[in-house]
Order: structure tokens, then sequence, then C-alpha cells
């Protein structure tokens, strides 16, 4: 749109819209293409002859469109300008009514309808005049990105819901004991019950889960950041037993093997401390700290 004789090349990776992230409409093709499909189509609207390319790249998004040529005169540029403009309010438009999650109506049928009453006139309060912004309305994302993966909440918060998980699994049932042969003497640990995500989200307070919500993958991306303690397979919740865990490999290059080596009991062993039956493992075979004398 910046002049007639300007050309482009675009390779889509991300899936935005105009004014947000894209939304699908066809579930008959695949995102990626279906998103492709799309930005072609904005090349056609543009008044562009688009052509598509696969580049020789190690990447699964490879596929480029590249406008060489137009598909109109230049006396016509300021027809296809007001087509543009249209389109562009036509999107919005859609992106609005998709974003509306609490009308209860077919949003694909709303946006189908909307975007063919939007390809007449657009509204009076959207038309655009020399020196306006082509796209009122638009909100740009924060220059910092808020960290949502749980990784940022406050760590007394995390050691609560942990230790709350953690006593739930313990006590779901009565006591399980599993027994293991460590220098021929049998050692009873309580390894707990398995729960679904779902039976452990029941026993937090809503404060807790509230604030879990506001996380990307909310309760189960916390148990998953806290692997030293839990487990989770298949929506359920188990607790680690580090007794199964495969001995290191002895095939490991010997830059790896020290530098593992070097991160050993770096951190306090959380079921030394919390665990009612302490570590399943001895000190020296556990990669924690069995009390802070052994932090390195």
């Amino acid at each position: 749109r910046s002049s007639y004789s300007c050309c482009y090349f675009v390779l889509p990776c991300c899936f935005f819209d105009f004014h947000g992230k894209y939304s699908r409409r066809q579930s008959k093709k695949t995102q990626y293409r279906e998103y492709l499909d799309f930005v072609a189509q904005v090349g056609f609207v543009c008044g562009f002859h688009v052509e598509e390319d696969c580049l020789r790249i190690p990447s699964t998004k490879r596929v480029s469109f590249v406008g060489k040529s137009r598909t109109y005169a230049a006396a016509e540029r300021a027809l296809i300008d007001q087509q543009i403009t249209q389109f562009i309010n036509s999107r919005r438009t859609c992106a609005v009514a998709t974003c509306d999650r609490g009308v209860g109506f077919n949003h694909e049928d709303h946006c189908a309808a909307l975007c063919k009453e939007a390809g007449s006139e657009p509204p009076e309060d959207e038309t655009e005049t020399p020196g306006t912004v082509w796209m009122p309305g638009f909100q740009p994302r924060e220059k910092v990105e808020q960290i949502r993966n749980c990784a940022s909440l406050p760590r007394d918060f995390v050691d609560e819901v942990v230790l709350n998980v953690a006593n739930l699994l313990l006590n779901a049932a009565p006591q399980k004991s599993c027994s293991d042969k460590q220098g021929g003497n049998m050692n009873a640990w309580n390894q707990g019950e398995s729960l679904s995500l779902r039976e452990v989200a029941e026993h937090l307070n809503k404060e807790t889960l509230k604030r879990l919500k506001s996380e990307y993958g909310g309760l189960q991306t916390l148990l998953k950041n806290n692997h030293q303690v839990f487990e989770v397979l298949n929506g359920r919740v188990h607790i680690c037993d580090w007794r199964k865990e495969k001995p290191p490999s002895k095939t490991k290059p010997e830059v790896k093997r020290r530098l593992s080596a070097q991160a050993f009991k770096t951190r306090l062993c959380w079921f030394f401390i919390h665990h009612p039956d302490g570590c399943s493992l001895p000190s020296e075979a556990c990669p924690y700290a069995h009390g802070t004398e052994e932090l390195r």
C-alpha cells in the first residue's frame, strides 16, 4: 500500500491477523494452509499477482509469497485503496465478533455475514481520510511481554501448592508401601496415589485456582515445573519415585559428565525435608542435597 511501484516478499510464520491472532474458519484445511491462503488473499486484495514459492531452509514453515507486479493500472490506485480499506475494516469486524465469547451464537456464521456486509461501504466512523491511521483502534502489545508459565509466581505460593498437592496424593488412600532392596535391607516408602488433574483442582481453594488460571497451562504447568516432586502423565498426577529413574549413561561425553557433576546437589531434596518417609534414595545416590551441609 506504500506505493504503486513497490514489490514484496513475505514468509508467513505466526498466525496473526491485522488486529490480533488469526481466527480459523475452515476445519477442512490445516491451520498453516488456511493461514497461507489468507496471506495470499491479502496480496490479491492489494492488487498483486501473488506467486507462491517454497524456500530451501530447515524449517517446517517455509512457504513464501512474492508480489512483483500489479493486476491494475496506476490510474486505478485510488479505487484499489478503497477496496483495501474495506477489506481491513471487514477483518476488524470479524475479530471483534470472534473475541466476544459472551454472545450465544455461532461465531463463524456471524463472521461470514459481517464480512459480506463490510464489502459494501465502511461505516462512517471508520472511513479513512488522508493523514489518518490505516487501522483505528489498533492496540500494539506491551514492549515487555509478561512471563505467564508459572515461573514468575512467588516462591512461597508455589511451595504451598506443591506441599498441598503432595499431601493430597499421600493421603488419598490407605498408605501403600512399595519395597525396594537397598544394601540387602527392605525399605518401605510411601509413593501415595495418583489423581487426575481435575480431582487435584477440586481440592484446592478458589483463590489458588484463580491465580493459576491467569497462567498459561495453570495447575498442570506448575506441577510439571516441579518435576523433582511430581510426574504428570496422561492427565494424572503421580509423586516421583527416584528409585525408578534411569541411571546416567556411561557413554555420555566427558564434557557432559563433568557439567552434570558440577550441577550435582545444588538444591535441597524436597522429599528429605517434607516426605513422611524421607527420601527414597540414600544421600550418595540422590541428586539433591540431604541437608544444607551437602549443598554445593
